[in-house]
């Protein structure tokens, strides 16, 4: 017989999305040296701004079976790396015909998304909007505001987490500042 979860409740802060009943995983500027491509920038970054988090994200004990459904919350930092907005470092699911909801509890940002086929997307987010990732899709969150950029999100519990060929391959775009307005360009380091 398959363990399935029992009912339960969990916190997430509306304005933080903290949870004080759970603990965060968090990213700092050194766990992203195969994911912004300025390694110049990200090694000086780290250097002067003593490695700090820049995003964090709750991921549940659930049992990761088939009928069931993961969720939390992420949080990514305003920054930049270089040109590079602050971002997650992105990743496909190992069962790959897996969508996802993300919804913007607050900040202002995008997400990121591309297939294996080649084909990309990009989705802004406001609070109070949800982004649906469909299957087969990398995503990406990335921070394009001054204030953190808060969503929870939602999918398969078994689907797991592709986080190697993200940091193998890239994204074949990158968000980046230019004259203070998030531009979209072609990843020069993109591997196929």
């Amino acid at each position: 017989m398959t363990k399935t979860a029992k009912a339960f409740t969990v916190n997430f802060d509306l304005v933080t999305g903290l949870s004080k009943s759970e603990t965060s995983t968090k990213r700092y500027l050194s766990d992203m040296k195969k994911m912004f491509y300025n390694v110049e920038a990200l090694e000086k970054s780290i250097q002067e701004e003593n490695n700090h988090v820049i995003y964090e994200y709750y991921s549940l004990e659930l049992p990761k079976t088939e009928g069931d459904i993961h969720f939390g919350t992420s949080i990514v930092y305003p920054g930049i790396v270089g040109d590079e907005y602050y971002m997650t470092k992105g990743h496909f699911h190992e069962i790959l015909e897996t969508g996802e909801v993300y919804f913007c509890l607050s900040g202002t940002g995008y997400m990121l998304m591309e297939n294996p086929e080649g084909d990309w997307q990009i989705e802004k987010f406001v609070p109070g909007q949800a982004v649906y990732v469909p299957a087969r899709y990398a995503h990406r969150s990335i921070n394009i505001g001054s204030e953190p950029l808060i969503t929870f999100f939602s999918f398969r519990a078994d689907a797991g987490h592709d986080y190697g060929t993200i940091e193998m391959k890239g994204f074949r775009k990158l968000v980046v500042e230019r004259n203070g307005n998030a531009e979209v360009i072609d990843n020069p380091k993109w591997k196929q």
